[in-house]
């Protein structure tokens, strides 16, 4: 089938932590892996106005696209959950088995690596599109090659960034009213969650975690936008050097001594409050002193799908415990 090809390039940065590991020294130039990013092709589809002018789009000449995809292959965790939110999962042929939300991905998972595609298995189940990351510039070609359509959605770093993205695939599925009534939704109940923190006299601080070696992140990636929304203070952005994605040492943690601890490597790392309490000084941190050391869903902070609400959730509620403890003494 001819197609018609739809880039949309979004600028960003991943949110992928490195593998767990022990290090403790005080702060690296090494950035932790990157994961997510990408752009976008598919057969006769119209990007909507709603998606910022900041993000370019490039239509190429029409040469004869026909319908909306019904066999999409996904290799990115992040637009598989867009792809269901907005109502498009039956359009879905097949998955990457990172792909683990919502449940019904399990069916569609066929052994396909994101990070190391396979164009030859993945040309073989036949796609109409198939949605990747944009890291991989040699794949993309290979696609090219084989006449087989792509959409690629980068890494978000803002909020806008993140509705665009389920705007476009909207537009490519032919689900511009369900991409808009989720963007919609989203919107609604991150400002009812924003509405709901307290006013404090001074920000609270917070060390978010991407795994025990002490990797962090600064509030220039989209995890750290988050935190930055909810009016929170980063100790990783005195020492992120330009790197979003800084080692941080266990003395300095223990120096800044912050309010909030966020876990974002508990299904896969395994560490939770209980763990951290154990760490070589850290028992009397006042975020583990105070009962505010946060088990955060791992692919949940390592996305930035319409699940992010829930992330944001959490945090306001976390926000709110934290400072009643403080207001209390």
């Amino acid at each position: 089938m001819n197609r018609k090809t739809i880039a949309g390039v979004l600028a960003g940065l991943a949110l992928i932590a490195a593998g767990c590991g022990d290090d403790d020294q005080a702060s690296s130039a090494t950035p932790a892996p990157t994961s997510e990013v990408s752009s976008s092709t598919i057969a006769a589809v119209t990007i909507p106005a709603t998606i910022p002018a900041t993000i370019p789009a490039t239509i190429a000449p029409d040469s004869g696209g026909e319908g909306v995809p019904q066999a999409i292959i996904s290799l990115s965790p992040t637009a598989t959950e867009m792809l269901f939110a907005i109502g498009a999962g039956d359009q879905v042929l097949a998955v990457d088995d990172f792909s683990n939300y919502p449940e019904a991905t399990a069916a569609k998972m066929q052994g396909l690596n994101g990070y190391e595609p396979n164009v030859e298995a993945i040309a073989g189940l036949e796609p109409d599109l198939v949605v990747t990351d944009g890291t991989n510039p040699d794949f993309l070609a290979q696609l090219d090659t084989l006449g087989i359509a792509h959409w690629e959605g980068p890494a978000a770093v803002t909020f806008d960034d993140t509705y665009a993205q389920i705007e476009q695939l909207g537009a490519v599925t032919g689900r511009v009213a369900e991409a808009a009534e989720v963007v919609g939704t989203m919107q609604t109940d991150i400002e009812a969650a924003l509405a709901e923190l307290p006013d404090l006299e001074a920000p609270l601080t917070y060390y978010h975690e991407l795994d025990p070696s002490y990797f962090s992140v600064t509030g220039d990636t989209f995890i750290g936008n988050v935190y930055t929304q909810a009016g929170l203070v980063n100790i990783a952005d005195s020492i992120g050097d330009g790197n979003p994605y800084p080692q941080l040492s266990a003395e300095f943690i223990v120096e800044q001594n912050p309010d909030l601890i966020f876990l974002a490597c508990t299904k896969y790392c395994g560490e939770t409050p209980e763990t951290v309490a154990g760490r070589d000084g850290w028992a009397d941190l006042s975020a583990v002193v105070n009962g505010n050391v946060v088990a955060m869903d791992d692919d949940i902070a390592s996305r930035w799908g319409p699940r992010i609400v829930e992330y944001i959730q959490q945090v306001s509620a976390a926000v709110t415990a934290a400072a009643g403890v403080s207001a209390g003494g």
